[in-house]
């Protein structure tokens, strides 16, 4: 399918409505980014999700679009309550994967001299890789329902971390409406060990410095300065919410048989948002979210105890607070003004990040003068960005931004493109340690996979759907 695109200025792009999409598509991206996508199945996607019954305002996407399933990565979709959907390829397998930013009171020259046996503390103490576990730690089914009823919040009723953290955090910490008994047994069972664990491919854990600031005031209200040491933790659902996600992929397609909703692709399967179906899965994608919000409320807690130990400090000394939490993967009620109307939606995101304005009240009070934090991670080899939402971002898409820098190579392709290179070598080379579960995983993950997250962060600078306040340098880098 050859897919039809108009530009509208430099950073956006117009596919028009034709056929069975009810709605136009909106891509944000530079005109280099857009000579790649021609040639990618994302603009497809794009188009597809337009077809959706309720769709309300563009099937967009953030300058990170890449391919994924259903819906492209990067996608953004806003649905009306009464007539729109839910899918469940519009929110993805690793429901709220997301990024967790920790400031410190370190600076980077302070800790380098230790830096290795950090990265081999952390590797050690917080299990990463493929199926990863944790083997000290397997929570009870009663438990675990706790763990989805309350999110982060239960984490720290348990003693990891404490109730500050809870402040800055989307949802503080946790989505309401979780049912545990809309989640399969086979969910449960598979997420009773992983709380407090990364996973594999593109999750990590960073340590970073601040290498820039770009607006002196937002940062000082972040509580960022130049030299300091940060940390990210991104990661979210694991086998509990790809789980979630398979068991009601089946039953979504059922349901888009029972209501007569035609799909351009089967992997947007979906159910009218007033459905039983829809509910169900709502329902359970909310206890997927929440999981993710205590595994990384754990992972923190872990990070936390690490620092701790390996540089002989104590919390008041290093004092690793949390920045912000952000959800990737999620579809939320929301209120948006339409056309001068209030309304309520379902907002979709997959693979973005939401990127509220200044004043908005469900910003922790602290960050209402400058807006919400956004966290932008790039790949492992260059820098990650910290940015505002702004009223742009509200008023144009939903309140969201990208989540990343997307890829450019598939899996296969970077181990293709790798051999014969010593890509952890050539990253210590540059300053940057990595720790990993197998070389599998870092050349899956090697920097040239990615877009350069400055040009996709550019895009959205120029765009004024988020507003660059800091970029990170990674330190050194736990992978799975």
């Amino acid at each position: 399918m050859t897919v039809k695109v108009q530009q509208i200025d430099q950073c956006r792009w117009r596919i028009p409505r034709e056929g069975a999409m009810r709605t136009d598509g909106l891509v944000f991206a530079s005109s280099k980014m857009m000579e790649d996508l021609r040639h990618d199945q994302a603009l497809e996607q794009v188009c597809n999700v337009a077809t959706l019954p309720g769709i309300v305002g563009p099937s967009m996407a953030m300058p990170d679009i890449h391919w994924g399933y259903g819906f492209p990565i990067g996608g953004v979709a806003a649905f009306d309550a009464d007539e729109g959907v839910v899918s469940p390829g519009g929110v993805g397998y690793d429901i709220n994967c997301g990024v967790r930013l920790l400031r410190s009171n370190l600076t980077a020259e302070e800790i380098r001299p230790n830096l290795g046996r950090l990265a081999d503390a952390l590797f050690l103490n917080i299990p990463s890789g493929v199926g990863s576990h944790r083997s000290d730690f397997k929570l009870s089914i009663n438990e675990e329902k706790r763990v989805l009823l309350k999110g982060a919040a239960w984490a720290v009723q348990q003693g990891y971390g404490d109730a500050a953290d809870l402040e800055c955090i989307e949802e503080q910490g946790v989505i309401a409406g979780a049912d545990p008994e809309m989640v399969s047994e086979r969910a449960i069972e598979r997420g009773r060990a992983q709380l407090g664990t990364l996973g594999s491919g593109n999750h990590f854990l960073e340590i970073q410095q601040v290498e820039a600031i770009y607006d002196e005031e937002a940062a000082g209200v972040l509580g960022l300065h130049s030299g300091q040491v940060t940390v990210s933790i991104h990661t979210g659902s694991r086998g509990f919410g790809y789980q979630v996600c398979d068991d009601y992929l089946k039953v979504m397609l059922k349901a888009a048989r029972k209501y007569g909703i035609t799909l351009p692709d089967r992997q947007l399967c979906c159910a009218p948002l007033q459905s039983d179906e829809a509910r169900d899965y709502m329902s359970a994608m909310a206890c997927a979210a929440n999981f993710a919000f205590a595994n990384r409320q754990m992972i923190t807690a872990g990070v936390r105890e690490t620092f701790e130990r390996v540089l002989g400090k104590g919390p008041a000394a290093l004092r690793l607070g949390v920045i912000y939490d952000v959800c990737h993967n999620i579809a939320k009620w929301e209120d948006h003004t339409v056309n001068g109307k209030l309304r309520r939606l379902c907002v979709h995101r997959k693979g973005a990040t939401r990127a509220f304005p200044p004043g908005h009240a469900e910003i922790p009070a602290i960050y209402r003068k400058i807006g919400q934090p956004v966290l932008i991670p790039g790949d492992m080899g260059r820098y990650s960005y910290v940015l505002t939402g702004t009223a742009g971002a509200y008023e144009e898409t939903f309140g969201s931004t990208c989540h990343g820098a997307g890829r450019v190579m598939s899996r296969h392709a970077a181990k293709k493109a790798a051999r014969g290179q010593d890509i952890i070598g050539d990253l210590a080379a540059r300053g940057i340690l990595v720790r990993a579960a197998g070389r599998a995983t870092v050349v899956e993950e090697m920097p040239a996979a990615y877009k350069d997250v400055a040009d996709v962060v550019e895009v959205v600078q120029q765009a004024g759907i988020g507003h660059m306040v800091a970029r990170l340098k990674p330190m050194a880098v736990i992978k799975g």
